[in-house]
């Protein structure tokens, strides 16, 4: 047997290659899903009460609040938009994309009513805050208790 053609064994290549393999696979059979991405993405959310308010975040990295619309109806909270992918220079090559890009909407059902005339966004560090108070008759009252 001729030592030159002994290969050292890598298992962890062959993870990776099996892992490959298995993408493809996944592709072949349900699709790339690239086609998805390029035309639609879902921020993460957290819903969060406090205070009688109801706080919102939604991690928007990489967007102007020129990029962003909320709206309040009734029991619903709407956060749209739309991510729009860097100009590509034709002087470099592309091995891989992974973040998406495109328009968005994420139509949130609160989990009380609000006042829709309080609420306030804010937009720092690609992060969404919003602010939705809820309606005074909806807050908890305390009532002193008087002694005879």
């Amino acid at each position: 047997m001729n030592e030159k053609n002994l290969k050292l064994w890598e298992p962890f290549r062959e993870l990776v290659s099996m892992r490959d393999d298995m993408d493809r696979l996944f592709e072949t059979f349900f699709g790339s899903g690239q086609g998805d991405l390029d035309n639609y993405w879902r921020p993460a959310i957290d819903i969060e009460e406090s205070n009688g308010n109801l706080m919102v975040r939604a991690e928007l990295p990489g967007m102007t609040k020129d990029d962003i619309t909320v709206s309040v109806q009734d029991d619903m909270l709407t956060i749209s938009g739309e991510r729009t992918r860097e100009n590509e220079k034709k002087d470099k090559t592309v091995h891989r994309i992974e973040r998406c890009y495109g328009q968005f909407r994420r139509m949130i059902r609160l989990p009380a009513t609000v006042d829709a005339d309080k609420v306030k966004a804010t937009y720092k560090d690609g992060v969404l805050h919003v602010t939705l108070p809820k309606p005074e008759s909806l807050k908890p009252m305390n009532i002193d208790v008087k002694v005879n």
